[in-house]
C-alpha cells in the first residue's frame, strides 16, 4: 500500500555538513557547544573549497529528494571559499531537482574584511537572480555594525534574514541584540536560550540540539511561527517531525502530533512550490500525524516536481548517477579530512573569543540595574553578568 503528499521541505540546512560523516575526531575532546564550534565546525568550514562545496551540496540534495524533501533552506559558510559559493550550491541541487533557498553565513570571525565579503556575495547571490537570504552566523560572533549591515542588505534586497539565534548560553544575549533589527520575514534558528519574542519564524532543530547539548527550546511556548530545520543531519523530515513530536512530548504530555505536523507545513510559506511536487511512499498512511509519529521506516519510492518530471523512481533519481555522486562526495571528504589536520594556515582562529558585549546593564555597581542575566559584559558597568 502506498500514499502521496506534497514535497517536503527542510527548513534549516547546512549542506557542508554532508560530508562531516566520519571525520576523524577533533584533536581536543569538546565539552560544551562553544568547544564543539571551535573544535569541529569551524575547523570544517575554513577547509572547504568550492569542489567540496559541490559535491556535499549535490550529495546532500540528492538525500533530501530520496527521503521526499524537494525544498532546502541551506545556511552556508566557507571563509575561504566565499566568492561564488552560493552559485556552487545553487547548481548543485538544482541538477538533482531540488530547490534552495541559499544564504552565506556572515561573521567577525575571521575579521571584517570577511565579513564584507560574506555580506557581497549574498548581495551578488540575490541580486543577480538567486534565491536566497541574508545569512549571518549568529549574533554573539558578530559585531553591531555587521548585524545592522546585514539587516540593512536585507531590507534592501526585499529579503529576510537566515541566522542562529541564542542556541547556546554563549549567545544569550542575541534577543537583547537583535529585538530592533528583526523583521516578521527573518528566519531564527534554534532560539534555545532566547528570553524574549522577537520577531520572526522559528526553526526549531530537536536532533541537533539533542546531538550539542544545548537543551530544548521549548517551540510550542513560542508565539511565533514554528517551521522544522535539520541543522545540517540529513533531510529526512519525516523522521524529524517524529523527533520533534516525542521531545515536546517529554515537556507536555497534552501535546499531539498533529502541531508537529503543522510545523512541517509551515515551511511551505518559505518555499510554496513544494506544495504542489508528489511524492509517494511506502506506506499507505504517510498523510496523517498520528500514524507517521508513531511508524519509522516511511521511505518515498516515486517524486514528481509540479511539472509532472518524475525526479525520484522506484527510490533512485533520475537526473543524476547515486553512485557516481557518492563516490565524489567521497573523495571530496577524503580531500577535506586530509586538510583539516595537515593544514595550519588556520591555526588560532578557531579559539575565537564570542562578542558578548550588548546594552542591557547588570547589577554589579552601583548605579547599574537590570533585570536581565545571562554570558555577557555589560556595556555600562563592563563587569562580567552572571
Amino acid at each position: 500500500m502506498t500514499s502521496t503528499t506534497s514535497g517536503l521541505v527542510c527548513g534549516h540546512h547546512h549542506l557542508y555538513s554532508s560530508l562531516a560523516r566520519g571525520m576523524p575526531a577533533p584533536p581536543i575532546q569538546p565539552t560544551n557547544f562553544l568547544e564543539i564550534l571551535q573544535q569541529v565546525w569551524w575547523r570544517l568550514d575554513t577547509a572547504l573549497d568550492l569542489d567540496m562545496i559541490y559535491w556535499s551540496a549535490k550529495l546532500g540534495a540528492l538525500e533530501a529528494l530520496m527521503n521526499g524533501t524537494t525544498g532546502i533552506i541551506d545556511h552556508h559558510e566557507s571563509p575561504n571559499a566565499i566568492e561564488g559559493s552560493l552559485d556552487v550550491i545553487a547548481q548543485a541541487c538544482a541538477e538533482v531537482g531540488v530547490r534552495v533557498v541559499c544564504s552565506y553565513g556572515v561573521t567577525d570571525r575571521h575579521g571584517s574584511d570577511a565579513g564584507r565579503r560574506g555580506l557581497e556575495e549574498n548581495r551578488r547571490f540575490i541580486a543577480s537572480g538567486g534565491r536566497g537570504m541574508v545569512g549571518v552566523h549568529a549574533a554573539f560572533t558578530c559585531s553591531d555594525e555587521l548585524l545592522e549591515n546585514a539587516s540593512g542588505l536585507a531590507n534592501d534586497l526585499g529579503v529576510g534574514v537566515h541566522i542562529h539565534v541564542a542556541e547556546g548560553t554563549d549567545d544569550f544575549a542575541a534577543g537583547a541584540r537583535l529585538e530592533k533589527l528583526a523583521q516578521d520575514n527573518w528566519l531564527l534558528v534554534h532560539c534555545v536560550h532566547l528570553d524574549r519574542e522577537i520577531r520572526g519564524t522559528i526553526a526549531h532543530n530537536p536532533r541537533s540540539n539533542m546531538n550539542n547539548g544545548v537543551g530544548y527550546a521549548r517551540p510550542a511556548q513560542r508565539s511565533n511561527k514554528i517551521i522544522l530545520g535539520t541543522d545540517g543531519i540529513g533531510a529526512d523530515m519525516l523522521e524529524e517531525m517524529r523527533l520533534a513530536y516525542v521531545a515536546y512530548r517529554a515537556e507536555d504530555v497534552t501535546l499531539s502530533p498533529d502541531l508537529a505536523w503543522s510545523w512541517l507545513e509551515n515551511s511551505y510559506d518559505f518555499i510554496p512550490e513544494c506544495r504542489n511536487d508528489q511524492v509517494t511512499w511506502n506506506y499507505d498512511h504517510s498523510d496523517s500525524p498520528w500514524h507517521v509519529a508513531f511508524t519509522p521506516g516511511i521511505r518515498a519510492i516515486d517524486v514528481r516536481s509540479h511539472d509532472g518530471e518524475v525526479l525520484l523512481q522506484e527510490g533512485q533519481p533520475t537526473r543524476v548517477d547515486l553512485s557516481e555522486v557518492r563516490r565524489k562526495a567521497s573523495e571530496a571528504a577524503e580531500r577535506l579530512f586530509s586538510k583539516l589536520y595537515t593544514s595550519t594556515r588556520h591555526k588560532g582562529t578557531n579559539n575565537y573569543e564570542p562578542i558578548k558585549e550588548h546594552p542591557i546593564r547588570c547589577d554589579l555597581s552601583s548605579g547599574c540595574t537590570s533585570n536581565s542575566r545571562g554570558h555577557a559584559v555589560c556595556a555600562i558597568c563592563r563587569k562580567q553578568r552572571f
